[in-house]
C-alpha cells in the first residue's frame, strides 16, 4: 500500500467514527415537525417531468468528488422545495401558484453547485444555468428567480435583490436548504468527499480543523427564512457537537500521523 492509498484508509477511518457518533444523535426536529412537507417535496420531486428534466440533466454534469455532487443536490432540493411549502403558507401562497413555485425552486436547487469547482462558483453556476434552461418553460421572471437564487446561495457573499417577494423567498428557502447540509451531512459525508478529493497530508488536515468548526458556527446566524431560522441553528448545533467530539477521538487515536 502506497502512501496516498494509506492515507485513504486512514480518511476512511475517521468517516466511520464520524458516523457512528452522528447515529448517536436524533434527526433534527425538521424532519419531524414538517414530514408532511417533505411528502409533499418529494412528490413533486419524483413526478414532475420538468423536474425530472433538469434533474436527468444535472446527473450528467455534477461530479461527486468535491462533496458537492448529486446526492447533495438532491437533499438540498427536497428540503428547499419542502421549506418553499411552509413558508408559502406562512405567505398565503395557495394551490398551484405553491405548487408552481417548488417547481421553480427545485429546479434551482438541482443547478445550484453546477459549477462548484470554479472560484466563483455562484456566480458562473447562476450563468449556466441561465443558459440551460432558456428553452425550457419558464417565464423570464421565473428564470431571473432560479438565477438569482443560484447567485445568493453562498453564506459571507454580497447577494443579488430579487424582483418580487415570491423571488427573494425562492433564493432564501435555496440558500437554508443548502446550510441545512451544514449540520450532520457536512460531517458525515460532505467532509470526506472533499478530503479524497484533496487527499491533503494528515498534518495540514489537523491543522485547518478547528478552522473549519469555527466556519461552521458562523453559519448559525445566517439562516434567512422563518423556517430556517427556527431549526436551522439545530442542524449547525448538531454538526458542531459531532464535529467536536469526533476531533477528541482524532487527537487521541490519530494524531500520531500528523507527526
Amino acid at each position: 500500500m502506497n502512501k496516498i492509498e494509506y492515507m485513504e484508509t486512514i480518511y476512511a477511518r475517521i468517516q466511520k467514527v464520524a458516523q457512528r457518533i452522528a447515529s448517536s444523535f436524533p434527526p433534527p426536529d425538521f424532519y419531524r415537525d414538517h414530514d408532511s412537507a417533505i411528502k409533499y417535496s418529494v412528490q413533486i420531486f419524483e413526478t414532475d417531468p420538468l423536474v425530472a428534466k433538469v434533474h436527468k440533466f444535472v446527473a450528467t454534469q455534477l461530479e461527486d468528488d468535491f462533496g458537492h455532487g448529486l446526492d447533495h443536490a438532491t437533499k438540498v432540493t427536497v428540503d428547499a422545495g419542502a421549506l418553499m411549502f411552509i413558508e408559502s403558507g406562512l405567505a398565503g401562497y395557495e394551490g398551484d401558484f405553491c405548487r408552481r413555485r417548488i417547481l421553480i425552486l427545485q429546479c434551482a436547487g438541482l443547478l445550484h453547485d453546477i459549477k462548484r469547482k470554479k472560484k466563483n462558483h455562484s456566480i458562473e453556476g447562476a450563468a449556466f444555468a441561465r443558459e440551460v434552461l432558456k428553452d425550457y418553460p419558464f417565464s423570464p421572471e421565473e428564470l431571473d428567480d432560479i438565477c438569482i437564487a443560484i447567485r445568493n446561495h453562498e453564506a459571507f457573499k454580497t447577494t443579488m435583490e430579487s424582483k418580487t417577494p415570491e423571488g427573494k423567498l425562492v433564493s432564501d428557502c435555496l440558500y437554508d436548504a443548502d446550510k441545512f447540509r451544514w449540520g450532520p451531512d457536512n460531517l458525515t459525508s460532505t467532509l470526506w468527499e472533499m478530503v479524497s478529493y484533496l487527499n491533503p497530508p494528515f498534518s495540514e488536515f489537523i491543522a485547518h480543523y478547528p478552522k473549519g468548526m469555527e466556519s461552521l458556527s458562523k453559519i448559525r446566524q445566517t439562516f434567512r427564512t422563518v423556517t430556517g431560522k427556527k431549526y436551522g441553528p439545530q442542524f449547525i448545533d448538531t454538526g458542531l457537537a459531532i464535529g467536536e467530539e469526533l476531533f477528541e477521538i482524532i487527537k487521541a487515536d490519530f494524531a500520531h500521523l500528523s507527526s
